[in-house]
This record gives structure tokens, sequence and C-alpha cells, in this order.
């Protein structure tokens, strides 16, 4: 027993050393492609390098970093007439009238710039940041993205359950259905950019003027307020077959024994999708929000063909800073931060794909 004890060890240390030595060139071309320019923008991100430039450049430390997450919240005080010295309040509304974000917030040694406010047990706040396109950007593009899974997620199961049932012309459906994920990001966002647009050429606007819900000439892409559901619309759309196609593939390969068997001890149709086709999704669900979610976060094309410089993703904003301002070090340190947030979801989710194996 020793002696096959002995003989056993040695060949799982003999299939050990092969293991690294067949995943040695794969780690290398890994080091070379991937490490080793992320370890040069980590590099980069410390310095005030300037793109395209021939300038000396030198380290800044931390401070591209500081100016980026640079945040405060102050309390607004409520306005006080001067010669009452009472608290001010709206003639109109007869809510109270509170002092300028601009005269609140502190301007030296460092210059904070509204970002948004907010109302909490009676008192109102402002948000301050030393760079508030980056903390929009960042707030934009995580709203973007919950928001535009979550409903790509529910959809796109819709549309797969429907698809998954026998009915005439199933085929035909399935293709059509890949017609929007089959269209270029630049043509999708293009025609939906018309189909928005603001006078009574856009399609929204001829439906909503002939329903009365409008005058015909609602701004969608220029409204601060519809802007980010505009983006939404547009990626939903495009990305739903996506979902579906991948939701899809995990409903067939339930077996269809399942089912009956549910049917025979008088499971409903509701009790079927919560008992049985959710708890075998689970893994493919946790797939399909793995790949959205990052391609979410990383939102770059939509935005800049659409909203340009009206409103940034996060990678429009490190885009932006790159080319038109140059400011190499600044992008870098931009990037960066996109990496972290995208590797604090990555984590998470393979950790609750994990959780889901477990449960297998």
């Amino acid at each position: 027993m020793k002696k096959q004890n002995g003989k056993h060890s040695k060949l799982m240390k003999s299939e050990k050393k092969l293991a690294y030595l067949l995943l040695t060139p794969t780690f290398l071309i890994l080091t070379v492609i991937a490490f080793y320019p992320l370890a040069s923008v980590f590099v980069t991100s410390m310095t005030d390098r300037a793109f395209a430039s021939s300038e000396e450049h030198g380290f800044v430390g931390l401070q591209n970093y500081k100016k980026l997450l640079g945040l405060t919240v102050k309390e607004l005080p409520q306005q006080v007439d001067e010669e009452t010295g009472e608290k001010r309040y709206d003639d109109e509304t007869g809510r109270p009238v509170y002092e300028r974000a601009i005269r609140i917030l502190p301007r030296t040694p460092i210059r904070y710039k509204e970002v948004s406010q907010f109302g909490l047990f009676g008192k109102r706040y402002v948000i301050g940041a030393t760079d508030r396109e980056f903390i929009r950007a960042v707030s934009d593009t995580l709203g973007f993205t919950v928001i535009s899974v979550v409903l790509e997620t529910i959809l796109g199961m819709m549309v797969a359950l429907i698809l998954n049932t026998n009915f005439k012309g199933r085929g035909i459906m399935r293709a059509v259905m890949l017609v929007p994920w089959a269209i270029p990001t630049a043509v999708s966002s293009r025609i939906w950019e018309w189909m928005f647009s603001s006078s009574r050429i856009g399609f929204f606007n001829v439906i909503f003027q002939k329903l009365g819900w409008s005058d015909g000439q609602f701004a969608f892409i220029t409204n601060p307020s519809s802007q980010l559901w505009a983006m939404v619309s547009i990626d939903v759309w495009k990305t739903i077959p996506f979902m579906a196609l991948l939701i899809l593939a995990g409903l067939q390969m339930i077996p269809g024994e399942m089912y009956e068997a549910a049917r025979v001890d008088g499971a409903g149709k509701i009790r079927q999708f919560f008992s049985l086709t959710l708890p075998f999704l689970r893994p493919i669900l946790a797939v399909a929000l793995i790949f959205r979610t990052l391609d979410a976060l990383r939102v770059f094309d939509l935005f800049q063909i659409i909203l340009a410089q009206k409103r940034y993703s996060m990678a429009s904003f490190t885009y932006y800073q790159l080319i038109d301002n140059q400011a190499m070090g600044y992008s870098s340190a931009s990037s960066v931060i996109i990496f972290m947030i995208i590797l604090i979801f990555t984590v998470f989710y393979i950790k609750m794909a994990g959780g889901v194996e477990n449960e297998k």
C-alpha cells in the first residue's frame, strides 16, 4: 500500500509539473498582451503625462485620483430675510428657499462644483465634486447598467419562453429576433437618433402627437431628464435578442419529462416556472448577467454617437480626456477606476455563479 501511495504521489507531482509547463506559454502571452499594458496604465495614471506630446512629464502620485474622486457633502441653510430675519419660503409653492450651493461649497484650496442636491430629515444637502463630469459619468453608467440589464433579463426571459413553445412559424420568429442584435451599433444608434428627433420628423414625436400626449416637439436626446432613458431604450432593444438566445439555449436543456411530471403533480404554469424553470436556468442566467453587466459598464459607442459631449459614460469621459484634453495621466487614472469597478462586479458575479454551482 505504501508503495502504491508513493507511486500515486509521484504521478500527481509529474502531472502538476506537466500542467505548469503547458500553461507557461499561455501565461507568457497573457503577460505580454494583458498584464504589461495594464501595469503601464497604472504607472501612467500617477503622472501628468500629456498625450501626443514631447514635453517631459513628472510623477504626481495619487493627485489624479484625488481630483477624480474628490467629493464633499454640505448642508444648505435656509435663506433668511435680511430685514425681518425670518426664514424665506417660496410664495407659490410654500417650500423653503435655500442658499445657493456655490456659496456653500468650499472653493479653496480645492474648488468643488455642484453635482446634485438631496433632502434628508427635513434638511437640504448638496453634493460637490472636484470633477463633477466624472462623478456624473460614473453615476450615469451605473444607473444605465442596472436598469438596462434588469430590463434585458426580464424581457429576454419572456421572449425565450415564447420561442420555446411550439407554434407555426417559430423558426422564422427566431431568425427575425436576431435582427436587432445583428445591426451594428453605429447604424442602430443613428436610426434611434432619428426616431428620438425633437421635431415632428421624429417617429416618437409623431406618434405622441397623434395620441395627444405631446405637441410633437419633445426633446428626448437634449432633455437631461430623458437622455439616460433614451440610452437605455436603445440598448434594451438591441440586446434583448442576446439575452433571449442564451436563455432559450438553457430552456432547451431542461428535459420535457420534468414538466410532464410537474403537470401530473398538479403544478400550474406559474408554479412550474418558479419551481422548475428558474432553478434550472440559474447557471445560464449567471453567465448572461456577467456578460451583459461587464459590457454595459464599458459602454462607449452608444453614448459617443448619440450624446457625444452632452453626457458621458465612464468610457467616453476617458476618451475625451485623452483625445480632447490630451491628459494621458488623468485619463489613465479614469481607466484604472473603471477597471476597479468592473473587477468588483466580476468578483461578485463569479462568487454568485460559484454559489449556484455548489447548490447543484
